[in-house]
């Protein structure tokens, strides 16, 4: 004799398969609905699998049924009272007709697969309006059988910004779900006021941005700050942007080499600024060299692995803020550095440049000379003969 509760499911199951092959007559149930709301209880208690979908991608439903001949099959999602139709299959072949509008286009089957007990479903350019409890409804010859399935929604936090302007940091990033949170920190750990209410605002999309500044002070220039940008679902995916303490190096106009970053946290993309505008070269993973841009490329001498930039052939006009951005999967790092064109090369490029004007001028001037005095020597005096050498005459 089977248990209560399975003879309970096969009543509500054949009277759910005599409405669909019927047409979808109406009748009255309310006879069952004591039996319908106890079989929802049993189910829900022993709490549906889930699965997490990546915003606009595609997303895959599992599903599996016992082999029979004529499957039908019926994916509808739970909303409250209300049932969404998804997809529906049966007479071997997809039936849209009660489609809902949400989900037009975006599903589809393994069709190939359904003789052998596959009822999967495939959920295309996934949305947050999609999540909800997801009810896979089988019947075939060999009997009827429904299942649950959760579908969440996540778009990872991908990028995180960091600028400053004056005295004020801000960090913001975007296109995230669900609802993001935000905290600073400081390297070294610092006592100063970090808390600063982040600003959140969600797109027609349901996805949410975040923002948050602070307000630092000039007694602290030796801080690096950090902001972290986190899911609260999953506090894994989270990425962290960090601005460094700004630094300085000296160069000469022959040659200079400005660090990228302190951390020691490897990095697998990074560019390079000068003045905070113009990109000097950029670099991504799975490339082998950087891209430098024309303006600078007779300047770049090479880049090092770790992201350090050695120039050449500079100028005082090359004298500025450099920053170099470098990212990995899991964290942005910001450092601006101030290049110092040493004056020492072109002090001696001057004196040498005087040294020799004065050497052309003393050149011309001896020649001069010589040509002055040789033609005083051949010139003839008044009384109409040229001097001779009367040296050892008697």
């Amino acid at each position: 004799m089977q248990p209560a509760d399975e003879l309970f499911r096969s009543l509500v199951h054949f009277i759910h398969f005599s409405l669909v092959t019927a047409g979808r007559t109406m009748i009255e149930l309310k006879d069952l609905k004591f039996l319908i709301v106890v079989n929802f209880l049993w189910t829900f208690s022993r709490g549906d699998p889930e699965v997490t979908c990546v915003f606009n991608s595609s997303c895959l439903l599992p599903c599996q049924f016992q082999v029979g001949s004529d499957p039908l099959i019926h994916w509808i999602l739970m909303r409250g009272t209300a049932n969404i139709y998804v997809h529906s299959y049966y007479e071997n072949q997809d039936q849209l007709g009660n489609q809902d509008q949400l989900f037009k286009g975006r599903t589809s089957m393994f069709k190939d697969q359904i003789s052998r007990g596959n009822a999967s479903l495939l959920l295309r350019g996934v949305k947050v309006q999609d999540e909800g409890r997801y009810k896979c409804y089988t019947s075939t010859t060999g009997g009827n059988k429904e299942s649950f399935i959760s579908l969440k929604t996540e778009t990872p936090v991908s990028e995180v910004s960091i600028s400053q302007e004056g005295n004020r940091i801000t960090c913001s990033s975007e296109g995230i779900y669900p609802e993001p949170e935000l905290t600073w920190s400081t390297s070294p750990p610092s006592n100063m006021e970090l808390q600063d209410r982040p600003r959140v605002q969600q797109t027609e999309e349901q996805l949410y941005s975040i923002s948050s500044s602070l307000m630092v002070s000039d007694r602290d220039p030796d801080l690096s700050y950090s902001c972290t940008v986190r899911t609260q679902r999953n506090q894994r995916n989270q990425r962290t942007a960090t601005l460094n303490n700004p630094a300085s190096v000296d160069g000469s106009e022959t040659e200079a080499t400005i660090p990228c970053s302190s951390s020691d946290v490897p990095v697998s993309n990074f560019t390079w600024r000068f003045n905070h505008s113009q990109i000097i070269l950029t670099k991504t993973e799975g490339e082998t060299s950087s891209r430098v841009s024309e303006e600078w490329r007779k300047h770049v001498e090479e880049v090092s692995e770790s992201g350090s930039l050695t120039l050449k052939d500079l100028s005082s006009t090359h004298e500025g803020v450099y920053t170099c951005e470098a990212r990995n999967k899991e964290e942005t790092i910001i450092s601006n550095i101030f290049l110092r064109i040493s004056e020492g090369s072109s002090v001696w490029k001057v004196v040498l440049g005087v040294i020799g004007v004065i050497g052309v001028i003393a050149a011309a001037v001896f020649v001069i000379k010589k040509k002055q005095l040789l033609c005083f020597k051949q010139k003839p005096n008044s009384s109409g003969y040229t001097p001779t050498n009367t040296n050892g005459a008697s």
